[in-house]
């Protein structure tokens, strides 16, 4: 994992500003709590982290590479909001459980697929907390985002599959259908709630 948690590292070095929130979190803020804690794991440069503090949620930001975690920290306190960070592997069942324990009313993935960590996810939701979930699927219109080995991509409904004990709120996923200039072709997203 050494090797992960550097390649991400070099790839955050130089980035100076926080990622975008994701779409399917923009798309449905009314969905969420009034208030409560919210986890942004594999946050990256924090974006959904730093949109959840700004909302007033007690906002947690996980990631492998600590070169994010500590430009994350700069954001935060560039933007006067106090959240919480965390360097971590999150493939390893010690960190699945410290998840689970915690226990989050919101928990926002963007752009990360790891299927063996799904039933920790839907542990670490209190009741009738909700998942926000977004990331690449196999069926696309654009070889040139996300990543290039399939293993990393959903394939057809799946996000639907790894969720099903969950009470769906929204989903999106277009494929290859229509007009394929029109709409968003390479993602899943999903919003479900425990």
């Amino acid at each position: 994992m050494e090797a992960i948690r550097k390649k991400w590292n070099n790839r955050y070095q130089l980035i100076q500003v926080p990622n975008q929130v994701i779409d399917v979190l923009e798309l449905n803020l009314h969905l969420l709590p009034a208030q409560g804690k919210s986890l942004d794991l594999a946050c990256g440069l924090g974006g959904n982290a730093l949109r959840m503090a700004e909302l007033g949620f007690n906002s947690h930001a996980w990631d492998i590479s600590d070169s994010a975690i500590n430009k994350v920290q700069e954001f935060a306190q560039e933007r006067h909001l106090t959240l919480s960070t965390k360097q971590c592997d999150i493939s390893q069942s010690e960190q699945q459980n410290k998840m689970v324990k915690e226990s989050f009313d919101v928990i926002i993935v963007g752009h990360f697929l790891l299927r063996e960590i799904m039933p920790s996810l839907i542990s670490a939701l209190r009741p009738g907390g909700l998942i926000f979930y977004q990331t690449f699927v196999e069926e696309s219109d654009c070889n040139n985002s996300g990543p290039k080995n399939n293993n990393f991509r959903l394939k057809n409904n799946e996000l639907l599959k790894l969720f099903s004990g969950l009470s769906l709120r929204y989903y999106r996923e277009e494929g290859l259908l229509g007009q394929l200039d029109k709409g968003i072709r390479n993602e899943a997203m999903l919003v479900a709630q425990k």
